[in-house]
């Protein structure tokens, strides 16, 4: 990509470069900034409307903070990108959540200014007070800033943190980046136009003046904290009351944050006030580019596009998601029980046509898995049937509720696990690869594993009137691929029927298991595929009516070892005292996946149909 058609940018490669600039070079950096995202991402994919809302945040961040020795920490990671570009990693952009390539989250191996690892939402604040008091235990005094969306602001984590750290007096600094909804909304014309006034550089520096003139007069001090008192009544009777400020933080907002001149003298004040603040600026979710303006949701994950129409090169309508959807849509036209829960990921689910549908029994709890879970229970009590469809990595953080107010009484939840398995290029955060051994783990839970669109709509209405307790119902992301038959029932299927070698598998990874099968037919050794349906039923008769033909095993998963299926049965083939020629288990192993796209993933990690061939074969030969 040549830079050189960016000004300023390409000039700007580190923060220092960026505390260089004067206010004019500091609007063209933003407005470069702006154009290379929207240039990079149109190519290989990612998050673009949060990073361009948020560039004039994240430069005034470099300016006034002293990386890495000041610590910035970014919720989530999706508005990562800007922050990545001003600290070294400009010309490793192009290649951004490929394999071998920058992460599209915040790294700590791949950079000293990534702090702490990022992918789940509302834990910046309590990493960042973690960082801001051991700093200060060891006498240390570099600030801590913690960015954080109005999305992420809505888990429950951000609120316990921000308990603690209001109260604390310690001088953590919080960036409020809201590009949709307020906590605490303010009203009225007054309000606003008090907003406006505090936010110009000619509020900040006559009230510096007004201080220092202050502290030169006798009982100075006392005249300063006087008139604080004095604006503080004054603020609490004309504007409403913040939620940061009655947990303890001094606030300063509602401030705009894409004007880089107002953002740069709010954050200079806060730093200045050395207690607990939280900056609460406004801004545009995808400004730059009319179609993610116009659009936001829809350019927040995206793949590669074309810049002049924003439409995607390659545009796939219909996914496991979307047929999740269209099948729940069914269940509920006959069904009054049926209701549906999402997490702030209505389109990611595939929930928009019911939420359009059937918007009285559709509810987004914002982004609050725990809460969600709990409260599934609680309708699932009351007599509905709820649906909770969340992706596999984010049901991970309600896992104790899925114990202690699920599991224990037995309730009627059915949860729709999208995302299960490896995901793709969004990185080890996101892979859905702890669902089996966490949801094995709990009594009373049924687990369904379809492996078509066809067969996840026998899923659902299984899980919806078969069982009358806990269901998960997992399903990967994207789109169907060769395997599109329809062989779901509770019992186990024979996909493919030999003699040499049996292949137990699961949802998508029937696929691979099939792939493998076939290149094995071609050196004359074949294979029975068993495919498990139901992985938490009684699927060992059929699997030791085919071990004891082929003397063989390999079980296929798309899990970590430690919890895996094949641990299940290899203890009870022990049990049985059957004897194996061979014995592979095939699974991601003990470590995480790094990022990339799927089937090199699978590559790397030795679970595409080739590599389980060659294993196949060796214990065949050698067996």
């Amino acid at each position: 990509m040549d830079l050189s058609k960016y000004g300023v940018l390409d000039k700007v490669n580190m923060p220092e470069d960026v505390k260089k600039l004067n206010n004019k070079e500091l609007e063209e950096l933003c407005s470069d900034i702006r154009s290379f995202l929207i240039e990079n991402v149109s190519k290989t994919g990612g998050h673009l409307a949060a990073n361009l809302g948020i560039v004039e945040i994240s430069v005034a961040v470099a300016k006034l903070f002293d990386m890495p020795e000041d610590k910035v920490v970014y919720d989530v990671g999706h508005q990562c990108y800007v922050h990545k570009i001003l600290t070294g990693r400009k010309n490793d952009m192009k290649h951004i959540r490929s394999l071998e390539g920058i992460s599209g989250f915040l790294r700590p191996e791949e950079s000293e200014y990534d702090v702490v690892v990022s992918g789940h939402a509302s834990t910046s604040i309590s990493s960042g007070i973690g960082l801001l008091r051991g700093n200060l235990l060891l006498g240390k005094k570099n600030k801590v800033v913690c960015i954080i969306g109005d999305g992420a602001m809505t888990g429950g984590m951000a609120y316990e943190a921000l308990n603690d750290a209001g109260q604390s007096k310690e001088p953590l600094i919080i960036i409020y980046n809201d590009n949709e909804m307020a906590i605490s909304k303010n009203v009225g014309a007054l309000t606003t136009k008090m907003s406006h006034l505090r936010v110009k550089p000619s509020y900040f520096k006559v009230k510096k003046r007004c201080k220092a003139i202050a502290h030169k007069l006798p009982a100075g001090e006392k005249i300063v904290e006087g008139l604080r008192k004095v604006k503080d009544k004054l603020k609490q009777v004309i504007l409403k009351e913040s939620i940061f400020e009655i947990l303890g933080f001094d606030y300063l907002g509602p401030c705009d944050g894409n004007n880089i001149d107002t953002v740069i003298n709010t954050l200079s004040e806060a730093i200045s006030k050395n207690k607990p603040v939280v900056v609460h600026f406004k801004t545009q979710k995808g400004k730059g580019y009319k179609p993610s303006e116009e659009k936001p949701d829809k350019y927040h994950g995206v793949s590669p596009f074309d810049v002049d129409t924003g439409e995607a090169l390659k545009y796939k309508n219909h996914n496991f998601s979307t047929a999740f959807g269209n099948q729940l849509c069914n269940l509920a036209s006959t069904d009054k029980r049926i209701c549906a829960i999402t997490a702030a990921m209505t389109e990611g689910t595939g929930l928009r046509r019911f939420a359009e549908e059937y918007p009285d029994r559709c509810f987004d709890v914002g982004i609050a898995e725990e809460h969600a879970v709990t409260m599934a229970a609680g309708m699932a009590k009351s007599g509905m049937i709820p649906f909770f469809a969340v992706y596999a990595t984010f049901l991970q953080r309600g896992y104790d509720q899925l114990i202690h107010d699920v599991s224990i009484d037995k309730k009627h939840v059915v949860f729709c696990v999208d995302r299960a398995g490896i995901t793709g290029e969004d990185g080890e955060t996101h892979h859905g690869t702890f669902d089996i051994p966490q949801l094995m783990s709990i009594p009373h839970m049924e687990i369904l594993s379809p492996s078509s669109y066809d067969e996840l709509d026998e899923a659902l209405k299984l899980a919806a009137y078969h069982f009358d307790g806990p269901v998960a119902v997992r399903y990967p992301r994207g789109v169907q691929r060769a395997y599109k038959e329809n062989n779901f029932t509770l019992a186990p299927s024979l996909v493919r029927e030999g003699e040499d070698v049996t292949i137990v598998t699961y949802g998508i990874m029937v696929n691979e298991a099939l792939k493998a099968s076939d290149i094995l037919h071609e050196k004359s050794i074949n294979t029975d595929v068993v495919k498990l349906n139901h992985i938490t039923g009684d699927f060992m008769p059929d699997i030791i009516k085919s071990v004891k033909k082929t003397k063989r095993l390999i079980v296929l998963e798309e899990c970590f070892a430690s919890g895996c299926i094949g641990n299940k049965i290899l203890a009870a083939l022990y049990k049985e005292k059957i004897d194996l020629k061979f014995v592979e288990l095939i699974n991601i192993g003990d470590d995480y996946v790094k990022h990339g796209k799927v089937e090199q993933l699978y590559q790397r990690i030795s679970i595409d149909g080739e590599s389980i061939a060659r294993i196949a074969e060796n214990g065949v030969r050698n067996g």
